[in-house]
């Protein structure tokens, strides 16, 4: 080991073993999940039975239950298809369980090549990272779906047609914006580690901040599941805010940097 380098063969062994426990807490975390699956997926059929009601000039925010949708029911089409729905449910239950200690590893993994100094930001970069990737799919879960689910099922709607909805595509729906908003809210750690590798400066992202209210307006159009404008903005919004606060906090890092290059 040279200059205190890692070899490659050493990196590999590093990162096999940070992968075996962090398969290693996925399985546990799985397994008491699995274990309440049936009480998940009552929580997850939160979005279809109920949406936010709030009043600016009132004051007030709350959630009122979704009349069309009460008596709404998911059916599976195919023998295995609620078992699989089960298993898929407490998988991602079990992924934001273990999410700590998917962090813990990835810090560990890459603690070598950062400085004494930036090695005690470890427990910051845990907690921050888990409550925004939670805080993301909580948003997502209790104010996005639910306007997606009231606008889907409920537009032009009459007594002639009734929702029908197949188990594996309802939860198919759910998990795949909850995770996507899950990892949208991680948008300031990223910018702080391009800011910390040097790629990116404070300057830099302020300076094409117009590009990035383009792109987060963009994504949104992509990734949320209506094509009305509200639903978009609850998603470019976040995204928009999450880049203000990178650049806000990044500088931070930025001289953190500078005064240990000094010493």
């Amino acid at each position: 080991m040279e200059d205190g380098k890692m070899p490659l063969t050493e990196h590999l062994g590093e990162l096999r073993k940070r992968i075996t426990i962090t398969l290693v807490a996925l399985l546990i975390t799985f397994t008491v999940s699995f274990s309440y699956s049936e009480e998940i997926f009552k929580f997850i059929m939160f979005p279809l039975r109920y949406n936010l009601d709030f009043s600016v000039k009132n004051m007030y925010v709350h959630f009122v239950q979704q009349d069309k949708l009460q008596n709404t029911k998911l059916v599976f089409l195919a023998p295995a298809e609620a078992f699989w729905m089960n298993l898929k449910v407490a998988f991602v239950a079990g992924l934001m369980l273990s999410l700590p200690v998917m962090f813990h590893q990835l810090w560990k993994f890459i603690s070598p090549g950062l400085l004494p100094k930036e090695k005690k930001y470890i427990f910051p970069f845990i907690f921050s990272a888990t409550t925004l990737f939670l805080f993301g799919a909580a948003f997502c879960f209790f104010i996005v779906l639910p306007f997606a689910m009231g606008f889907l099922l409920t537009y032009k709607v009459g007594d002639f047609l009734m929702p029908m909805l197949s188990v594996g595509q309802y939860v198919d729906f759910c998990l795949k914006f909850i995770l996507a908003f899950g990892a949208i809210f991680e948008l300031p750690i990223f910018i702080i580690f391009l800011t910390k590798m040097g790629i990116v400066t404070p300057r830099t992202l302020a300076k094409n901040r117009k590009y990035a209210v383009l792109i987060a307006f963009i994504l949104a159009a992509i990734l949320t599941p209506t094509p009305d404008a509200f639903n978009q903005t609850l998603m470019a919004v976040p995204i928009i805010l999450l880049y203000e606060i990178g650049i806000w906090i990044s500088p931070l890092f930025v001289k953190k940097e500078a005064k240990t290059e000094g010493d």
